[in-house]
Formats: C-alpha cells, structure tokens, sequence
C-alpha cells in the first residue's frame, strides 16, 4: 500500500507571530554587531600588539647595532693600547741591549737588529714567514728575542718556534748556535720558571735597569 503521510495544516502567520520573527531578527542583528564590534577590537589589539611588537624588534635591532658598533671601538682602542704597550716594550729593550750588547749572553755580538721580517716562498703560492722583535749576530752566535709588555704562556712555545723558522728563512745562519730570550716589563714567576726549564734567557726590567737571567741558557 503506498505510505500515507501525515500531513498538518499551516496556520497563516499573524501579526504577531510576523512582529515577534522582527524582533527575534533584530535581536539577531545586534547580537551579531556586537560581535562583530568585538572582533574588530581584537583584530585592532593584535595589529597595536604587532606593531609594538615591531618597533620593540626596530629598537632592539638599533640597540645590536650600537653595541656592535662600541663593541668595534673598544676593540680598536684596546688593540691600539696594546700595540702601543708592545712597541714601547720592543724599542725599550732593543736601546737597552744596543747599548750593553757586548755583555749579552756572555757573546760580543757586532751587529743588532730588530723588526726583522723575512719571508720564503716554500710552495707555488704557499709562503713561510717569521717576525724577530730583536736580533744580534756575530761570527758564530744568534741571538733571537722577543719582546713583551706582559709575558702570557702561550708566548714561550712561539719563541721555542723561533729557531726552527729562523734556520730556514735565513740559511746563510744555518750553522750558526742560536740563543732564544723573552724580554718582558712583567713577568709571572711560573712563566719565569718555565723559561729556565726551557733553556730560554729571562730579561725582564727591575726598577731602571735590565736584568738578564741566563745561567740556565740553552743553545739550539
């Protein structure tokens, strides 16, 4: 049999029925811009916290670069303080042995230099070279110092070195016995005793004088 639905008869809407859908609308309405308006202030929240967001990124960024840029300054000026320190350190010993030259390391020794730089091409583009803060010659030693204002550990290997590549960079010196001295305006007493085991002459400035320890010195 077919299906018989079960049909209902619709009511024509009233005035009242229509005024109460109006007014449910409107409700609806003013609901939704209220919503509407609250989404709008967050959206306008988070675009003020976003460009806070940003400008606090802009002033941080500047910040960075200012500091870098200090940072460079003070980089500079420390490594000028420190040349300087080291120049006064070099040219205060080098006038100081030039003028007792004969009675270094026990040697008389005819000629003194400093600044020495030589370099030799030891491959197609590979190059060996070396700097000598100061250096004395005679007709059997060499005797090779380095000079600095405050003496750190690591400098005791780098003149253990300098023989090594003295030798090579200057072979008309090949056969010579070479003397190594580390020249200092301040000295740590360990590094001092690192230096006699070592073999390597300690001149070191005590009041205006300099004194040379070389009782433990060592030819290389």
């Amino acid at each position: 049999m077919p299906e018989i639905k079960n049909l209902q008869k619709t009511e024509p809407d009233t005035f009242e029925t229509v005024l109460a859908s109006l007014k449910e609308t409107g409700r609806l309405f003013k609901e939704t811009r209220e919503e509407m308006k609250e989404t709008d202030r967050r959206f306008r929240e988070i675009e003020q916290r976003f460009k806070e967001t940003e400008r606090f990124i802009k002033e941080t960024s500047e910040q960075m670069k200012d500091t870098d840029r200090r940072m460079k300054e003070l980089q500079k000026t420390v490594g000028g303080w420190s040349n300087s320190h080291g120049d006064f350190a070099e040219e205060y010993f080098f006038n100081s042995f030039e003028n007792k030259q004969q009675n270094f390391f026990g040697e008389h020794f005819n000629e003194i230099e400093k600044n020495v730089k030589p370099v030799k091409q030891i491959g197609k583009k590979e190059y060996l070279k070396d700097e000598y803060d100061i250096v004395m010659y005679n007709d059997s030693y060499v005797a090779i110092v380095e000079t600095k204002f405050k003496v750190r550990s690591n400098d005791i290997p780098k003149v253990l070195k300098k023989a090594e590549t003295f030798r090579i960079l200057c072979p008309d010196f090949i056969d010579y016995k070479i003397y190594l001295g580390l020249a200092s305006l301040s000295f740590f007493p360990e590094l001092e005793q690192e230096c006699i085991n070592q073999g390597i002459a300690i001149i070191k400035q005590v009041g205006d004088s300099v004194v040379i320890n070389d009782a433990h010195l060592k030819v290389f």
